[in-house]
């Protein structure tokens, strides 16, 4: 007589938390990751987008305290202007304290400088698009890399006109257009050029503006954030858009002869890029540096790439199996 086994559905059986009695050794885990994190080293590709003028290449040189990136900007008013938005990267190994970090920077040059600037933004959707679908094309080959060399862009650098009055209507396009597709971190360039009052009154109409228009920025609540996490992010939600400036140049301080990193107005103020009271330069590299950047790639992976993924996969699936009509025609 034989009997027939019927297998039940397997059911995920709760972990009990169990203490061990000696020492056994897979603390180190964190330890080995490390050095082998350390070992490949880091990518982080950031956009800057704005308009000429608005000091972008020295933003970015200056957050990194290195010469990355030469202006795009027309050295002379007889140079023509460009008639349509390029693309234009660079790439850098930089590396401190023992860790190496591949920077690529992507600048986008024409952008928001013609007179008609009608859809001056596709370019730059595209070339976001065209990373997510190399970085999926490689997933799906038959014998993967090792190492899939990451070109997503996991922050862009939205600079706004320190105009002191409102974003003007391209830039609600815009930003509506680039948070659905990366992570936007808006700041208000050469904000010098404004008062504290003008500053604030600004920086409070512009958030205006992004709430009524329902353009949802980084960094995004999530229910994993801890308090910790979420303070954090309430910081920098009331600091964005953060309001810069800029500067590669040391400058002495007459006060108490030390070298600082800024600029002297033509008034003979000084400037100093690093000084809270200042400007929020500090706030923002600190975000991008120190608190945020390993999240900003996560992100980039999980959210927008994740979301590019499914809506390609689903396409290719319906492409392949194509549903079938019901003719009810009639003779």
């Amino acid at each position: 007589m034989s009997t027939s086994v019927i297998s039940s559905p397997s059911v995920e059986a709760i972990p009990q938390t169990t203490s061990l009695n000696s020492y056994v050794g897979f603390d180190t885990i964190t330890q080995q990751i490390e050095k082998k994190l350390l070992k490949k080293g880091f990518q982080f590709n950031v956009m800057v987008v704005g308009q000429s003028g608005l000091g972008k290449s020295t933003l970015v040189n200056t957050i990194f305290a290195s010469h990355l990136i030469e202006s795009k900007g027309r050295l002379d008013a007889s140079e023509s202007t460009r008639q349509t938005t390029e693309i234009q990267s660079v790439s850098h190994i930089v590396e401190e304290n023992g860790v190496r970090l591949r920077l690529n920077i992507v600048d986008t040059p024409g952008y928001g400088d013609q007179v008609n600037n009608d859809k001056c933004w596709e370019p730059i959707i595209k070339y976001i698009k065209d990373q997510h679908s190399a970085y999926l094309r490689k997933e799906l080959t038959a014998r993967r890399e090792r190492y899939i060399v990451d070109t997503r862009v996991h922050c862009c650098l939205f600079f706004i006109t320190p105009s002191g009055h409102s974003l003007k209507p391209i830039d609600i396009v815009v930003l509506k257009k680039l948070s659905e597709v990366v992570n936007v971190v808006p700041v208000i360039a050469k904000s010098d050029s404004l008062t504290s009052e003008e500053k604030d009154a600004f920086k409070q109409r512009i958030k205006n503006e992004l709430q009524f228009h329902n353009i949802q920025l980084y960094p995004y609540a999530s229910e994993e954030d801890n308090e910790h996490e979420k303070g954090l992010n309430e910081t920098i939600g009331e600091l964005i858009p953060f309001a810069i400036v800029g500067s590669e140049r040391n400058v002495v301080n007459q006060k108490d002869n030390t070298i600082i990193r800024g600029r002297t107005t033509r008034g003979g103020a000084i400037i100093n890029v690093e000084d809270p009271d200042h400007c929020e330069f500090i706030h923002l590299r600190n975000f991008l540096t120190r608190t945020h950047l390993q999240d900003l790639i996560e992100t980039t992976a999980l959210i927008h790439y994740e979301g590019f993924r499914s809506k390609q996969l689903m396409a290719i699936k319906e492409s392949s199996h194509p549903q079938k009509t019901l003719d009810l025609s009639t003779d």
